[in-house]
């Protein structure tokens, strides 16, 4: 792949793992190949928080490094308000080209966009217009490698920058699988699919009972092909383009039907 960094182009990066994680940093690394990068992230984990932000506590603000090209900040807040300050603050005089929120430990597929924080965050970043893309390794761990992650990154976010048809606002799902040999890319839709939860009671030594939220996905379409499951459990990178309007277009004639 041909460079195509460019000076003037201005990239924001973000994540739900806390500006610490690894993922963090590899989608920084790869965010700098294409231009001067903004990266603010939350100060601690905020994963599952979806679209949520602050409303009843401050939020802080605080720079973590700083060098040509490159700034690194940490703030108290959800993925969302990391992406709002941005926007509405930081850079509220400034046209940003490209928001990448991730590198995720884990798969953001199939339902789990709906909980994301990552994606919760590019989310927000369609809001604003601006072409926004969620990444996901399908790797919790804490020394996941990300090798192949930020090869599939570099060439997304390439097609994407190069495109002269693209369609606003631009948001995208991409997850990566863990295995010897990726196929290559897939473009599909959302699995359908529901984690179904339990919680497992505990007793603390003060006497009360609480509770650890576990549980287990299920697969409503397992032999479909056509789905972001089907591409990572085959070997292939996939790459889902996310809505914002969540009107059910099938149900509106059967309810003006109805509701007359």
């Amino acid at each position: 792949m041909k460079k195509m960094y460019d000076p003037n182009r201005l990239i924001v990066v973000t994540n739900d793992d806390g500006f610490e994680a690894p993922g963090f940093a590899a989608a920084i690394e790869v965010a700098r190949e294409f231009g001067r990068v903004v990266a603010v992230a939350p100060a601690t984990p905020q994963s599952g928080r979806s679209q949520a932000i602050t409303i009843y506590e401050p939020l802080f603000l605080r720079e973590r490094h700083s060098e040509e090209g490159l700034q690194i900040y940490s703030f108290s807040g959800t993925p969302v308000d990391c992406v709002k300050f941005v926007f509405d603050h930081l850079l509220a005089d400034k046209k940003v080209d490209l928001v990448i929120s991730g590198i995720n430990h884990g798969s953001n597929s199939t339902i789990n966009v709906l909980y994301s924080g990552t994606m919760g965050a590019a989310i927000e970043g369609s809001f604003y217009g601006c072409p926004s893309v969620g990444l996901s390794l399908l790797d919790h761990s804490r020394d996941a490698d990300f090798t192949d992650a930020k090869r599939y990154s570099r060439e997304i976010i390439a097609s994407i920058l190069q495109s002269e048809e693209q369609p606003r606002p631009l948001c995208l799902n991409v997850n990566v699988p863990v295995v010897p040999q990726i196929k290559g890319i897939r473009v599909c839709r959302q699995c359908r699919g529901l984690w179904r939860e339990d919680f497992f009671p505990h007793v603390d030594p003060n006497g009360r009972q609480y509770f650890w939220l576990t549980g287990s996905y299920t697969n409503y379409e397992p032999e479909a092909e056509d789905t972001d499951e089907w591409a990572l459990a085959n070997g292939y990178v996939s790459v889902v383009p996310v809505q914002i309007d969540l009107t059910s277009y099938r149900d509106l004639a059967y309810l003006n039907k109805v509701l007359k």
